[in-house]
């Protein structure tokens, strides 16, 4: 049976309910009756040769009777396809079908629509200028290997009274399993390019973060002399409403956090200082740079949120 392309037809809400799809009656024709089938026409006379049987003459329909549809086996005729499924349409058996949702009904299927994630824009400055409050953004602090910058960020992320991720390159850097391009064994192409792939996965998570309104907060160690692979980058893939912030205490205590560490973080004495003497190169930047050397977690992070809400009524020019 044919029906046009459409909605799935509804089952039948009880005896005698016609289908939607059926074929049309012509105006003013009643539907057939339920009962024996239309009397036939006269019988012919017969004259059946001895040993020979004639076919019986054709039906002759009702002039009034409704032609019915071409007859379909029981099945077909008792049980109404399930929901979600016409039994009309190309290919063999049931052919999938996407049932509308009426008007203000619920998704029950538990699929949430999330906005994109864009580019994102500088904050607007907190009402406390000696905090961030309840402002959604997104940080970035640099720090060389041993400053705690990922202890500080996690924290600060926990402490703050909105919805705020923390985003280390580190652990993302080390999502590759086999494979792992490991900087200690020799900086190499493949090094290089697994690092701009975890900052580039790190934007992207940002990104969607700030356009559902979570602050974020990432840490990576971004040298100043290669601006086009550090700060470039992060603008690239975050955007300009990024709030860059360097963490760098004494020497000493790097090494001293530094020699805590241990498998592929923990990095030589001389690997150490070679990148904390890089790192002073923020000095003269126009970066605000907080030194941690005396202070703890709790105050680091008191810090930084003081840091940041200065940073967002005067944003640094990087």
């Amino acid at each position: 049976m044919q029906h046009v392309v459409g909605a799935p037809l509804p089952p039948p809400h009880g005896p005698g309910a016609a289908w939607a799809g059926a074929a049309p009656h012509p105006q003013g024709a009643p539907l057939p009756p339920a009962g024996p089938p239309a009397p036939q026409g006269p019988p012919q006379p017969q004259h059946p040769a001895p040993h020979a049987h004639r076919p019986p003459a054709p039906q002759q329909p009702h002039p009034q009777a409704h032609q019915p549809h071409p007859q379909q086996p029981p099945h077909a005729q008792q049980q109404p396809p399930a929901p979600g499924f016409t039994t009309h349409g190309p290919g063999n058996g049931p052919q999938p079908q996407q049932a509308p949702v009426p008007p203000g009904a619920r998704d029950t299927t538990g699929h949430i629509q999330l906005p994109p994630g864009g580019p994102v824009p500088l904050p607007a400055p907190p009402a406390a200028a000696a905090h961030t409050g309840n402002t959604t953004l997104a940080v970035l602090l640099i720090g060389p290997a041993g400053a705690g910058k990922t202890t500080v960020a996690k924290y600060w992320a926990q402490s703050r009274r909105v919805p705020t991720a923390h985003i280390s390159l580190d652990d993302v850097r080390e999502w590759v399993c086999s494979g792992f391009a490991d900087p200690q064994a020799g900086w190499n192409d493949h090094s290089e390019a697994q690092y701009r792939l975890a900052r580039r996965t790190c934007g992207f998570a940002a990104r969607n973060f700030l356009a559902n309104n979570i602050s974020c907060i990432v840490d990576d160690a971004v040298f100043p002399d290669r601006p086009v692979v550090g700060l470039g980058g992060w603008k690239r893939h975050v955007g300009p409403g990024l709030l860059p912030v360097v963490l760098l205490p004494g020497l000493e205590i790097v090494l001293e956090r530094n020699a805590k560490r241990s498998g592929n973080r923990r990095l030589s004495d001389e690997e150490v200082a070679r990148i904390h003497g890089r790192m002073a190169g923020w000095y003269g930047s126009g970066l605000p740079i907080i030194d941690n050397s005396q202070y703890d977690v709790a105050t680091t992070a008191q810090l930084l949120d003081e840091t940041l809400a200065r940073a967002m009524a005067s944003p640094p020019t990087w």
